[in-house]
């Protein structure tokens, strides 16, 4: 099958990549997190594509498997557990450890196993297991950004995929015969020049797309350590793991030699990378808007006009005049009061001056009779509250703001296997940040030129005919 995306003769890693991560975003061929940039990409179809991995003859024949913990890999946790297989999950940019061993209830049923194949469940049912544990790992499944049909592969460039397997490889756990998967979008299927993979890298024997199952007869040879020439100081300072193993093998009589190259030339840090994401975070110290204030004055004026006002709850009638999960974008949004996240139990929130730009996350699939305290209350134990609460009960949705991007993130996490009152709640980027939107861009809301009429009244007591937003 041809490749749909061409790659260029002398064309780096960072080429490639970037390559993939710009034909997934203009076709919108990704899920959250968007954009995909930097990112291994959760792409759609990525369910179709893990639920593949139980047809391999290896994944029968394993009992303890090793997938990372990329959103697209979910559903590969999913049928781990549900094959009654041992789960091992890298602990997230191996912050705190190498694995986890994810451990559902007794008896748990398919909803518990959905949560402890997410994030959650690596937070939640998992047990650290440290280097020194006997861990015989028969099938490694990796996400991907790019990945050639004679199994060679790139990641998003920070090197934790080949880390993580050459520190299995120190501690026994793997061997020159284990089976590596990933799973990707057809897509991210292209040409890799040999030239451009390097000893260290991971490479693979299948490849799982939504529409096929690829075995790559790799003739590559896999990673059987460390290459502790490709790291520096400052790697082994972030992870701390490798500290400890470097310690073990000096101890072992082996070379562990550290590279001389600066920071800049580690994975993920090339000159060669890409720096649109630079501006992802909204740059607020230093813009001005369309009057030509700059914006700290603005703030500055904005929190002192809120201190002079109590918070309260706002209630609106319908105006979006907007379908699908697209904010609407009129007076609704103009007239809103600035009120902080909620504390503690209290139904009244605390005064803080909503940022200038919002990232803005939709919630879907809001069961009729919900009360707004009750998702208030969910958000909270999930420590996902948002600067501001839109809800539109009578849609069967509500819109959560969040202060940038990072945070509006971290939520979506949180929120991804949200239940209430029996019903799975859809949570993804609202359709105004996601697609055309590039990161960076600031949903900014045009600031009030009157003061907007309120009423008073608790949340809890309007009729879910209204539009409500609580900041």
């Amino acid at each position: 099958m041809e490749p749909v995306i061409k790659i260029n003769p002398g064309a780096t890693k960072w080429d490639i990549r970037q390559k993939v991560w710009d034909y997934i975003e203009d076709n919108n061929l990704a899920n959250f997190p968007r954009p995909v940039h930097n990112r291994i990409p959760n792409f759609k179809g990525a369910f179709t594509a893990c639920t593949k991995v139980s047809e391999l003859q290896v994944f029968t024949q394993s009992t303890e498997v090793k997938v990372d913990p990329d959103k697209p890999l979910e559903g590969a946790r999913l049928a781990v557990l549900q094959a009654e297989k041992t789960l091992l999950v890298p602990t997230p940019r191996l912050r705190t450890g190498l694995f986890n061993k994810i451990t559902p209830p007794e008896g748990a049923s398919k909803e518990q196993l959905r949560i402890c194949s997410s994030s959650q469940g690596v937070r939640d049912f998992s047990v650290p297991v440290d280097l020194d544990a006997k861990v015989k790992v028969d099938l490694v499944v990796v996400g991907s950004v790019a990945v050639s049909e004679k199994g060679l592969r790139i990641g998003k460039g920070e090197g934790f995929a080949d880390m993580e397997y050459g520190m299995m490889a120190c501690m026994g756990a793997v061997n020159e015969s284990t089976v590596v998967v990933t799973i990707v979008h057809d897509c991210q299927v292209v040409d890799i020049p040999e030239e451009i993979i390097e000893s260290h890298d991971l490479t693979v024997d299948y490849i799982l797309t939504p529409t096929r199952v690829i075995k790559t007869n790799n003739q590559f040879p896999k990673p059987l350590g460390i290459f502790w020439n490709k790291l520096n100081i400052e790697k082994l300072e972030k992870i701390p793991i490798l500290k400890k193993l470097r310690a073990l093998e000096e101890e072992a009589g082996k070379d562990v030699t550290l590279g001389v190259a600066p920071p800049a030339a580690e994975p993920g840090l090339q000159t060669g990378q890409p720096k649109r994401q630079t501006r992802r975070r909204p740059r607020q110290n230093i813009e001005q808007d369309d009057m030509g204030e700059s914006k700290p004055e603005k703030i500055a004026e904005s929190e002192k006009k809120a201190r002079q006002r109590p918070a309260r709850v706002r209630k609106e009638g319908r105006g979006d005049g907007g379908g699908g999960y697209e904010r609407g974008k009129g007076n609704r949004g103009e007239n809103l009061k600035e009120k902080g996240p909620e504390e503690g139990g209290s139904e009244v929130m605390s005064q803080r001056k909503l940022p200038l730009s919002v990232t803005t996350v939709y919630l879907g699939g809001i069961p009729a009779g919900l009360r707004v305290s009750e998702l208030k209350a969910a958000l909270r134990e999930r420590e996902a509250a948002p600067l501001r609460l839109t809800w539109q009960g009578a849609q069967h949705r509500a819109f959560l703001d969040y202060s940038d991007p990072e945070a509006a993130e971290q939520a979506l996490e949180a929120l991804q296997d949200l239940s209430l009152n029996g019903h799975s709640l859809q949570a993804e980027l609202a359709k105004s940040q996601r697609g055309g939107k590039r990161s960076g861009q600031s949903n900014r809301r045009p600031r009030p030129s009157t003061p907007p009429k309120s009423d008073t009244a608790p949340a809890d007591t309007e009729s879910d005919t209204n539009e409500k937003t609580e900041q």
